[in-house]
């Protein structure tokens, strides 16, 4: 009888929001966790933007980037966790923009922070599914040292990925549960399996001052300390999923207490697994410039091919690493749709009517899905003009999700942190100093995540995120004065004790759900 009243409260909570229930509550805290652990992929993340690191920096950069970040993520995390205590909806840091500002502001902040999300989370799925074609390709030189993936070659298994992705996302949703629950257990074996390997097999390893202390951006063309800053975008591309979870609240039992739970507890994992694999990968790297010389741009195989000694035994370890890669591909895209529909629902996005549908025999909205997948399609056409579209993807991708995160906490500071003093999940008096390193490590970010990799730069390994960046802006820009300037009012408001633009009063969720959890129990 307890799990009937808890949907039904959730579902009540989310009435006071505005908005109705269509989608089913079957997802629990584990399946969020596991759901934002598939999206950050630490191992996976790590692997394909490794060349950014032993670019710029070599082993500081690896693993004390990777702590550095670490440590701000959890920041930024508990930042949106708090919020998301107060406000469980779909619309994540979409609705937060509304809520927490005031009523004049409303609509501007959340129509800005919506279009950040939606190309946010777009483009976070891009980048994991395109890479993922690049390492599944790359897994051929493993026997064949000369070959080389064509454009189209690359093209067409980006495709098949991002559509593999999309078939589970649309025909087996009931099974999505158990997908992001096997995720966590799948990444955590395959880390101790490859730790183990690699230290037990390696006939050449490198000793700890090279792994904890060598220093090296002569590859880099930037000046040696500003290198290691422009190397942090491995550790924040691989370190951005967690806030796209909040698009669950409507699948999740307690939203209010398991989703910030999981968002917080999943950077933490993240964090741990990152540095567990990252180690050894160290300790038995091979020459650098001969991993930077890597036709595919991925050196992780090779890396496991020298320390295995063959290559099945570098495919096998690789294997691990494409396990984690399908359980990422179908996490961002469920992510991202679910950010399609939220935004679509209050007609922010073009198309909205079709967009905003939940199919009711499947229980997922499928043509948010469709629309998310062909997005991506399209934008990793963008490869065909240039060699090194993916850090296009990835530094758009940091980007936007980055300020989509920074504006809800930036209001909230503003406005003195009035409508998270309820919270369920309070920072308590480390609030201000939290949101506030939240907030200057993002401003940092936007401006390292549009530098490219290394100097000098021409047209084909240029850094395009700002380009893409600007692209989705015009697009917003012209719905905007098209028709959201006269039609769009934010998110719903439905009642009275609603925060924010309202009275600044949190909602009592947690009084609710344990007065309901209490009748169950009755």
């Amino acid at each position: 009888m307890r799990q009937p009243s808890m949907d039904a409260n959730a579902d009540e909570a989310l009435a006071r929001m505005g908005y109705k229930s269509e989608l089913p509550r079957n997802l629990s805290m584990m399946s969020i966790l596991g759901l934002s652990f598939a999206i950050m992929a630490a191992p996976f993340g790590l692997s394909t933007t490794l060349y950014i690191t032993l670019t710029d920096g070599q082993s500081v950069s690896v693993i004390w980037g990777w702590v550095v970040v670490t440590l701000i993520s959890i920041a930024i995390a508990a930042s949106l966790a708090e919020i998301c205590a107060v406000y469980p909806t779909a619309g994540g840091v979409y609705y937060w923009s509304a809520m927490l500002s005031t009523r004049k502001w409303a609509p501007a902040m959340s129509f800005i922070d919506g279009w950040l999300t939606l190309v946010g989370n777009w483009t976070v799925t891009l980048s994991i599914t395109f890479s993922g074609g690049q390492l599944i390709l790359s897994a051929i030189s493993l026997w064949d040292e000369d070959f080389v993936a064509n454009t189209w070659q690359t093209i067409l298994m980006f495709w098949a990925v991002i559509g593999c992705c999309a078939l589970v996302n649309i025909f087996f949703s009931k099974w999505l549960d158990l997908i992001n629950k096997v995720c966590i257990y799948w990444t955590a074996g395959s880390v101790i399996i490859i730790l183990v390997t690699l230290l037990t097999m390696a006939e050449d390893r490198r000793d700890a001052e090279f792994v904890f202390a060598h220093y090296d951006a002569s590859q880099s063309g930037w000046p040696a300390g500003w290198a290691f800053f422009v190397g942090l975008l491995q550790a924040a591309y691989t370190l951005t999923g967690y806030g796209m979870v909040a698009a669950m609240c409507e699948e999740v039992q307690n939203p209010h207490r398991e989703v910030p739970k999981a968002i917080v507890l999943s950077v933490v994992a993240a964090g741990i697994t990152g540095l567990v694999y990252l180690i050894p990968i160290m300790f038995v790297l091979p020459p650098v410039q001969l991993l930077l010389d890597v036709a595919s741009g991925q050196p992780i195989g090779l890396i496991f091919k020298t320390a295995t000694g063959s290559a099945g035994g570098g495919f096998g370890l690789l294997f691990l690493v494409l396990g984690i890669l399908v359980f990422a591909g179908i996490g961002a895209l469920t992510a991202a749709s679910r950010c399609t529909y939220a935004f679509a629902r209050d007609g922010a996005i073009p198309g909205f009517r079709l967009w905003r549908q939940v199919n009711t025999r499947l229980d997922v909205p499928v043509w948010a899905i469709i629309l998310s997948t062909v997005v991506d399609c399209l934008l990793g056409l963008i490869y065909f003009g240039s060699s090194a579209a993916f850090n296009s993807f990835t530094g758009v991708a940091t980007i936007c999700l980055s300020i989509s995160y920074g504006l809800p906490i930036l209001i909230l500071v503003l406005r003195g942190r009035e409508a998270v003093k309820e919270s369920s999940f309070s920072l308590g008096r480390f609030g201000y100093a939290i949101n506030i390193v939240s907030i200057c490590w993002i401003c940092l970010a936007v401006v390292l995540f549009c530098m490219p990799t290394s100097l000098p730069v021409d047209a084909s390994s240029m850094n395009y995120a700002s380009v893409v960046f600007a692209g989705f802006a015009a697009i917003s820009i012209a719905w905007y004065v098209g028709y959201a300037r006269k039609h769009f009012t934010g998110p719903p408001i439905a009642d009275e004790d609603m925060p924010g633009v309202m009275t600044g009063k949190p909602i009592d969720t947690e009084n609710t759900y344990a007065a309901h959890e209490k009748e169950g129990k009755e």
